[in-house]
C-alpha cells in the first residue's frame, strides 16, 4: 500500500477530497492512505503562529520552518519520498505520475501565502513539483492533483486493469473519442468498425484514430511520437507497411466523412501531416 502523507494549514482540504470516487474507493481498498498534518499541532503560541515576515522585506508571509521541521519528522522514515509543491519544480505528467506511484511512502509539503522557509526546502525536501505554469493560493490543490493522477496506476485502483495504460499520455498520444448507447444520436453514427466485434481491429483503428485526434490537438506530442515511430520503421531490416506518417495519412484519407464528424476529426487537412 502506498502511503501519502500532507503537510498543510487545511486537513479539511485533503481529507474531504479522498473520501470520494476513485481515490475513496482506493482508500476503503487499502491501496492508499492519505493522511493530513497540520503544522498548527508543533506550535506553542496561543494564536498557534504559522507565519512570519520574511527577511529583507516583500511580499507576503513566509511559512515558519520549526512547525515545520516537526511536522515532517513526525511523519518522515526512510523510505519517505518528501515533495514541496512548487511552481519551480519540474512539471507533472504521466511519467511522474507512474514513477511517483511506485514509491512506498511520499510526503508532500503544501506551501501558503508567500512560500516555506529555503532552510527547509534545503534539508528535507527530496523534489519540487509543479502541475504546470501558473500559482495557486496554496498547494492542496497541487498535491491532490498529483495523488488522483498517481493512485490511476497502483494496481487495483482502477476497475479495469489496463485503464491507466490506455488514457491519455501513457504512450505519448490522447486517447481515441469514446462512445456509448445510443448508437445514433443527434444524427451521428457510432464508428461501425466499433460494432463490428473484431477487437483486433478495433485495437488498429482506435490506435490509428488516437494518432488522428494528437495530430489535430497537440501537433507538438504527435511530432515526437511520428518521430519515435519512424526511427522503430527504418531500424527494421525488412520493411513490409508504408512509412508511419504516410500510413497514418492514408487510414485518414479513407475514412468516411461521417466516421470524420462524429470523431471530431472534420476539420483535419491533408496538409497538416506535414509534420
Amino acid at each position: 500500500m502506498l502511503k501519502v502523507d500532507v503537510i498543510t494549514l487545511f486537513p479539511e482540504m485533503i481529507e474531504g477530497a479522498v473520501s470520494h470516487g476513485v481515490l475513496g474507493q482506493a482508500v476503503k481498498s487499502d491501496l492508499l492512505s492519505v493522511k493530513a498534518h497540520t503544522p498548527r499541532e508543533f506550535t506553542e503560541d496561543k494564536h498557534r503562529t504559522v507565519d512570519d515576515r520574511p527577511f529583507g522585506g516583500g511580499d507576503g508571509m513566509i511559512m515558519l520552518a520549526e512547525p515545520l521541521k516537526k511536522t515532517i519528522e513526525k511523519v518522515q522514515h526512510n523510505t519517505s519520498k518528501v515533495v514541496y509543491l512548487s511552481p519551480q519544480g519540474r512539471t507533472l505528467n504521466a511519467a511522474i505520475a507512474k514513477e511517483f506511484s511506485k514509491e512506498e511512502h511520499l510526503i508532500f509539503i503544501c506551501g501558503r501565502y508567500g512560500g516555506i522557509d529555503q532552510r527547509i526546502i534545503n534539508e528535507y525536501v527530496d523534489e519540487e513539483l509543479s502541475i504546470g505554469d501558473y500559482v495557486l493560493s496554496g498547494g492542496e490543490l497541487g498535491a491532490l492533483v498529483i495523488i488522483d493522477a498517481l493512485a490511476r496506476f497502483i494496481p487495483g485502483v482502477l476497475g479495469h486493469g489496463e485503464s491507466a495504460e490506455k488514457d491519455s499520455f501513457s504512450d505519448g498520444l490522447l486517447e481515441q473519442p469514446n462512445f456509448t448507447r445510443p448508437r445514433e444520436f443527434l444524427g451521428q453514427d457510432v464508428p461501425e468498425v466499433l460494432v463490428g466485434g473484431n477487437h483486433k481491429v478495433i485495437g488498429e483503428w482506435k490506435d490509428k484514430v488516437s494518432a488522428l485526434v494528437t495530430l489535430k490537438k497537440r501537433p507538438d506530442l504527435f511530432r515526437e511520437y511520428i518521430k519515435v515511430e519512424t526511427e522503430k520503421y527504418n531500424s527494421l531490416k525488412k520493411k513490409k507497411t508504408a512509412a508511419p506518417i504516410k500510413e497514418l495519412k492514408e487510414f485518414f484519407l479513407n475514412l468516411p466523412p461521417q466516421e470524420r464528424e462524429v470523431l471530431g476529426l472534420a476539420d483535419l487537412r491533408e496538409e497538416d501531416f506535414n509534420v
